[in-house]
């Protein structure tokens, strides 16, 4: 395998064989081994301890490994020239012995424990053959006796985590040991009730879309379908999770930019090409109208970005971060060992090398063959990607990790109104306090911006007009409220809670084309006693050397320009800066701004100068390409 920084173009292209995607696998489990413990049940990886310390860091590197071991062992049918089975059977051996020094944590000790047991349950089932049937019969009761506090636990969170449970439970059925039926079924109703439009899935209740979907609820259903004890509650499920699945993917292949790497949204991003599993899990599911040659591709393209960027490292690891290590990108429940839920992206190793998803020629994703503009109803996005320089675009207003009306402040990660698979939001503490890049605010005497969590979605997101002057179009509302956060929040990718005071009521509409975005913006009414100082509208943050062409332009309005800039607020580098426009803050009266992103250079000759003209009822915009588009505002 050439090193991680030197990847050839065509990794990019998907056209690797099946032999260089399982060289990559064993030169990350090569670089882990110097980290297992003596008895091989903890992989503790180098760097500052995790917030649930260093045995819940232990416990994750190996479970998270063995999922990479794991799908090597299944792919090559139980040919292990490398030893996976024998080392990870060690540690298995190890880590259930309650007087071993190098023990589990049990579930009942810490809610971490839950989620590896999960890894170490569906690797059990997937290798059983190779792993379980070998174990002595000491051991195997040992793995029983740590697994079975799944049982009648109903601490498990109700979002992804209801899998947690459900997995193991599928497992232990499978070997005899005790389980229970009603809760596995309460478990596969819970997963239903999350089920939203298009194939989409909410992660709990609120409004949490994010990559989720594609690592976690879509991977689970097909890959517990396949367990030994799930063949009867899966029969009837199989083609309905298989056509979510399908048409989920339809929108997941848009969202991964041209050059490969996924949208920039949403919490525990540091697991990085885990967002290429959704596409494998497609390949294994045989969804019926996606290629398994454009499915394939996909994940290459999305393990070829981070492999050519830095990620893994030079000594072959995983670090908290994206391309380099950022360790604030991590969330509180983050160790050094979370990066390898990243394993989930090179799940296609499990799919032998004769499996139509390794043989059938390659397929570009939607972005490399044109422009892309569709509307996403689930998480309100409107999304746009162009050929031109691969960068795929999102403009949100429908998610922000909350309910409809909560008082909470803003999620850099889920509420701003826009992101990007070639920016980052910004993530330093400042930011979580007030809402910086890819907003819409009211400033108070101090400077502090607005939150809007909590908004209500006023129009869904939909792409109107023919081909040749198609606009996405989306609008909410919200109640604009200052915080002042609590101290010592631990963060798992929500807005910060504390005292809100209320500022005003902002409508934003946005209209979408290509590169650009309008965004109209109407103040309806400040709250008596706030006297917010101005009206803000920042665009698309970028960082020095990225290439990218980020302006912030008025178009209706008396504005002043201007740009932020700070450091260590991004994962993409040094000199973060975002464009702004503050103007007056007038009650009634639209207001618009003409938002750029794009890493090519224009030729002067093909664009003029937008203009928006509003009545109060429309926007009638005069794009940069020359288009005209009336859009209805509210």
């Amino acid at each position: 395998m050439t090193e991680p920084t030197t990847l050839s173009p065509a990794y990019r292209a998907g056209e690797l064989s099946r032999d260089q995607w399982a060289a990559h696998a064993d030169r990350l489990l090569a670089a882990v081994s110097p980290f297992t413990s003596p008895g091989g049940a903890l992989v503790t990886l180098p760097g500052v301890e995790g917030g649930y310390g260093r045995a819940i860091d232990g416990l994750e590197g190996f479970a998270r490994t063995f999922l990479l071991a794991g799908f090597r062992l299944v792919g090559e049918r139980g040919e292990d020239p490398h030893g996976y089975a024998e080392r990870f059977a060690a540690g298995i051996a190890t880590g259930t012995e309650p007087s071993s020094p190098e023990r589990w944590r049990r579930l009942s000790e810490h809610g971490q424990a839950k989620v590896e047991a999960a890894s170490i349950a569906l690797m059990l089932d997937m290798t059983r053959p190779w792993i379980w049937d070998r174990l002595d019969a000491r051991v195997q009761e040992q793995v029983v006796d740590y697994l079975v506090e799944a049982v009648g636990d109903d601490t498990y969170p109700r979002n992804n985590w209801v899998w947690f449970r459900l997995v193991v439970q599928t497992f232990l059925r499978s070997v005899g040991g005790p389980c229970s039926l009603n809760e596995m079924r309460a478990d596969l109703a819970t997963h239903d009730s999350y089920v939203r439009a298009d194939g989409w899935l909410a992660d709990g209740a609120d409004r949490s879309y994010d990559h989720y979907n594609g690592w976690a609820l879509h991977l689970y259903p097909t890959l517990w379908a396949r367990m030994a004890g799930a063949e009867d509650l899966a029969a009837t499920r199989r083609a309905q999770d298989a056509e979510r699945l399908d048409r989920f993917l339809h929108d997941a292949l848009a969202l991964v930019g041209g050059e490969g790497s996924p949208l920039l949204q949403g919490r525990s991003l540091t697991y990085r090409f885990a967002a290429a599993a959704p596409f494998w899990v497609g390949a294994m599911a045989e969804v019926p109208t996606h290629s398994p040659g454009r499915l394939r591709h996909a994940a290459s393209a999305v393990v070829g970005h981070f492999a050519s960027h830095g990620a893994p490292d030079d000594d072959g690891l995983l670090t908290l971060g994206w391309h380099h290590a950022w360790p604030r990108i991590a969330q509180s429940y983050s160790g050094p060992g979370s990066p390898y839920w990243a394993s989930k992206g090179m799940l296609g190793l499990a799919l032998p090398a004769d499996h139509p998803a390794w043989t059938a020629p390659a397929e570009p994703l939607p972005v490399q063959e044109a422009d892309v503009l569709r509307a996403i109803a689930a998480p309100g996005w409107i999304v746009s990607g162009t050929l031109a320089d691969g960068v795929v675009r999102v403009v949100n207003h429908g998610t922000d990790h909350a309910l409809p009306g909560d008082d909470v402040g803003d999620s850099p990660l889920y509420a701003r109104l826009g992101y990007s698979t070639a920016t980052s939001p910004w993530l330093d503490e400042e930011s979580w306090a007030s809402p910086a890049e890819q907003s819409v605010t009211l400033l108070d005497a101090a400077g502090n911006a607005s939150h809007r969590a909590g908004f209500e979605v006023l129009r869904a997101p939909q792409v109107e007009g023919d081909a040749a002057a198609a606009v996405g179009v989306a609008a909410s509302r919200a109640h604009a409220r200052w915080l002042d956060p609590e101290p010592g929040q631990r963060d798992h990718g929500s807005g910060r809670r504390g005292a809100t005071t209320p500022a005003g009521t902002l409508t934003t509409v946005s209209m979408v084309r290509g590169p650009w975005e309008v965004r109209c913006v109407r103040v309806e009414d400040v709250r008596e006693g706030a006297a917010p100082v101005a009206l803000r509208l920042t665009g698309w943050p970028t960082v020095d050397g990225d290439g990218l062409d980020s302006r912030l332009a008025p178009l209706v309005g008396s504005w002043t320009g201007g740009t932020a800039t700070r450091d260590g607020a991004s994962p993409l580098g040094d000199g973060a800066r975002v464009p702004s426009l503050d103007g007056a803050v007038e009650p009634g009266r639209w207001l618009a701004a003409l938002l750029t992103l794009r890493r090519t250079t224009p030729d002067p000759a093909a664009e003029q100068p937008a203009t928006c003209t509003l009545d109060g009822t429309d926007a009638v915009v005069r794009w940069p390409d020359g288009v005209t588009t009336t859009t209805r505002l509210v």
